[in-house]
């Protein structure tokens, strides 16, 4: 199918719009009359960018409370319709999107409006146009498609169809039954795919502010589209999205989003169980971006958590520490993608890279889904390990396990012994804090890229306003990212945010052997204190015995046991350049984060944030 974008999906002006949309590969644009008023320049001008932009104008949109009108408004709309048709030719299109009256002057009588419509289809006829009627979900008396499609029926004719909008039939509950059953291909107008996470709401509201790409939300939108496939329906698939992240991001950025949409969803149905899809295994490693001394700070937390500089690369000024299965590179190199992350971001996390079952069909993926490639620049006989741009400016590496050998196997150098650590042995999960305007794209990425589920959003009180979370896992479940946002500005997310002037990386978690000896070996010095009350609520909460108390409160160990029995032990450290690290230990099956301490944990360390000397009581 043809991928198409309504204009009011993407923020900026109209030639922004058009210029976002043909950049990232639509083929197809709806003008939303809005933008078309508001340009400067005539509706020929639109047509011209369009052209010269490869872009064709599939329709314009929308036409408002025409059926089932009284007099003089009725005839006032034939004019104003008439004049409309008119500016279709200008625009070089032959389709009008015409919503379902919501009018307190619209009549019930279906007789009388599919009149009215018919009438209409009549007035397209003569034009050379076509008219699509769409059940707005709030319609007076038509909300529901199969309601609009009774009405498309009882008017019969050639020039009218009906158009579908996903986001307006399932904030209904509509089912498929009617698509299924009734509606031929030929008598579709237009079809227009939107998503949204399930909220109980004015749908108005739901509507204007919480819609979103397919694949960002929890519609059954692929079944509509596979629906749709059995028909033997070829024509475009478009978006109209409100959505109020979207109105104030980046247009090309969410233009791409959108094509990404459309490409997952012609993934979804189309599945050919002779073509596995690559899958991410594990995480080969994390790269810091340092330079000079900079670094020092986080060298000497990673030390005091049982890390050693174990390797250095052959050629570049890079290192590695490692720690069970663990490897953290710190780079250095001035001439490096990392050297210049660090002059955007400062020191901080620049680069993950996830181990593959099959780079070579992981790189075509990513290629798929229009994500930009980088590449390392490698001396003679080193790795040249892949890379596309992740969320924010940081990098995801692909590295393909197999065989005897590792990456630093061959491109580093040893250069300790084997020393004593403290029984951290992989990466448990990594936390990553972006802006809103990123926290979809943020979630699609690793569900479209990497098959990875994503969990339902959940709110976490943090004591300056809630943190959004939801949390991205690969199938095998040894890669876990939460996600995290927030619109409170002094939240842990977005002073991230601020400090790093940007989205990443914020927590690395690691498992460990003995939460007591990690502790004991960080040094309390290192980790976030924890209140003495939280130990009389887990006290009570629990009925723990008071030797294990105590043994908790001395380590700054926070604790959590679900109710099949399974424990879940955790202490944090401080933060150093704004990231910090946790350790856990994971007991007879729990498979959760310990929310139920994540205000623990954005309490104590707003009281680290507030010791700051950078901090302003009035910035609250």
């Amino acid at each position: 199918m043809k991928k198409a974008l309504a204009t009011v999906t993407l923020s900026g002006s109209l030639p922004a719009k058009l210029e976002a949309a043909a950049s990232a590969g639509f083929q197809g644009i709806e003008i939303f009359e809005n933008d078309l008023i508001q340009f400067d320049g005539s509706p020929a001008d639109v047509r011209r960018m369009a052209n010269d932009l490869g872009l064709e104008i599939i329709a314009l949109q929308p036409f408002r409370d025409m059926e089932g009108m009284p007099e003089p408004m009725r005839s006032q709309k034939l004019y104003y319709i008439q004049r409309k048709f008119e500016l279709m030719h200008e625009l070089g299109t032959d389709r009008l999107l015409m919503c379902s009256n919501v009018s307190p002057h619209a009549s019930n009588d279906r007789a009388r409006c599919a009149a009215d419509l018919h009438e209409i289809a009549e007035m397209a006829a003569k034009e050379g146009l076509r008219v699509g009627y769409e059940a707005l979900a709030w319609g007076r008396y038509i909300a529901d498609y199969e309601d609009a499609w009774d009405l498309v029926k009882r008017a019969d004719h050639p020039n009218l169809g009906i158009n579908l909008d996903t986001f307006h039939m399932f904030a209904r509950g509509n089912t498929l039954d009617c698509l299924r059953n009734e509606i031929t291909v030929d008598k579709i107008a237009l079809v227009q795919v939107a998503d949204a996470p399930i909220m109980q709401m004015d749908v108005l509201q739901y509507s204007r502010h919480f819609r979103c790409f397919p694949g960002q939300g929890d519609l059954p939108v692929v079944e509509f589209v596979q629906c749709l496939k059995d028909k033997g329906f070829d024509d475009y698939l478009s978006h109209e999205i409100f959505n109020d992240e979207f109105r104030s991001s980046s247009p090309k950025e969410k233009a791409i989003d959108g094509v990404r949409s459309l490409i997952w969803l012609e993934e979804q149905t189309s599945k050919q169980p002779d073509m596995p899809e690559p899958q991410i295994t594990d995480v080969e490693f994390v790269e810091f971006a340092v330079e000079g001394d900079s670094g020092e700070e986080l060298i000497t937390l990673l030390e005091r958590l049982g890390f050693r500089e174990t390797h250095k690369h052959r050629s570049k000024n890079v290192s590695l520490m490692r720690q069970g299965d663990i490897n953290l590179i710190l780079n250095r190199e001035p001439e490096s993608l990392a050297h210049e992350h660090f002059q955007l971001h400062g020191v901080s996390v620049c680069a993950v890279a996830l181990a593959t079952d099959d780079l070579k069909a992981m790189l075509e993926r990513a290629d798929r889904y229009h994500l930009s490639r980088f590449a390392n620049q490698a001396g003679p006989g080193e790795l040249n390990i892949p890379a596309v741009r992740g969320v924010g400016d940081s990098l995801v590496y692909f590295v393909e396990r197999g065989g005897k050998f590792r990456f630093f196997d061959i491109d580093f150098v040893p250069v300790a012994e084997r020393y004593e650590d403290i029984g951290l042995t992989r990466i448990d999960h990594m936390g990553q804090s972006v802006a809103n305007t990123d926290f979809l794209s943020a979630s699609f990425f690793y569900k479209s890229l990497f098959g990875f589920t994503i969990e339902p959003s959940q709110d976490l009180p943090d004591i300056y306003g809630l943190v959004v979370s939801r949390t991205a896992e690969s199938s095998n479940g040894r890669v876990r990212i939460p996600i995290n946002m927030t619109e409170a500005r002094q939240a842990s997310p977005q002073r991230f945010i601020q400090r790093s002037r940007g989205s990443g990386f914020q927590q690395i978690a690691f498992e460990c052997e003995d939460i007591f000896r990690a502790a004991a070996g960080a040094g309390p010095e290192n980790l976030l204190a924890i209140p003495d009350n939280y130990y009389r609520d887990i006290e009570a909460k629990f009925a723990l015995d008071s030797d294990f108390l105590a043994k908790l409160r001395a380590h700054n160990v926070l604790y959590d046991r679900n109710e099949s029995g399974g424990e879940f032990f955790h202490f944090y450290t401080v933060e150093t350049h704004g990231v910090f690290f946790e350790v856990v230990q994971r007991k007879e099956g729990y498979n959760r984060y310990g929310e139920a301490n994540a205000h623990i944990r954005f309490a104590a360390q707003a009281r680290q944030y507030e010791l700051q000397d950078d901090f302003e009581e009035n910035d609250i």
